[in-house]
């Protein structure tokens, strides 16, 4: 998709635009129910789709040379209620009660969603064009406290997607 194509997207649509691209990521990843510590690698490749409005993004993390987990997300912007939709399905087979949402405060974008288990808060910080950091943070139901469960340092390795992920 070339530049002209988004420039027809609402200035909330071309923010998503930010997620496209093929990255390598360095993670660390926090002892929890779900994992135990230590580090990481992933994959992330993100595409636009129908026009830019939405991003479909693919996520592979890789611990002592196997996939330990997997995700697919699909961001896009509600202009009625003026947020960021995060639609996310991944390999822990949890079906989403609904989608996270946020907002971006600068370079920074953060997204929230609950479920009966609890809260998830996932916050990107993008340092320019070709890096971001992501950590993700849960709390479980019925604590006050938010647990670091994954975070990373990721690096574009190409502006479009990786045709082998």
């Amino acid at each position: 998709m070339n530049a002209a194509s988004f420039s027809s997207l609402s200035a909330d649509h071309q923010r998503l635009q930010a997620l496209v691209g093929a990255w390598r990521g360095e993670e660390e990843v926090a002892d929890t129910q779900w994992a135990d510590s230590g580090a990481a690698t992933s994959e992330v490749v993100a595409e636009p789709q129908f026009g830019g409005l939405f991003v479909v993004q693919r996520y592979r993390q890789r611990r002592d040379g196997t996939i330990s987990f997997g995700s697919h997300a699909v961001f896009g912007f509600d202009q009625q209620a003026k947020i960021v939709t995060m639609h996310q399905f991944d390999s822990m087979g949890f079906v989403p009660v609904s989608p996270a949402t946020g907002t971006w405060g600068g370079d920074e974008l953060v997204l929230e969603r609950s479920s009966p288990r609890g809260a998830a808060r996932v916050t990107y910080v993008f340092d320019n064009a070709d890096a971001y950091r992501m950590r993700l943070h849960f709390k479980p139901a019925g604590s006050d406290s938010w647990q670091d469960m994954v975070s990373g340092v990721y690096r574009r390795v190409s502006p479009s997607s990786i045709n082998d992920f």
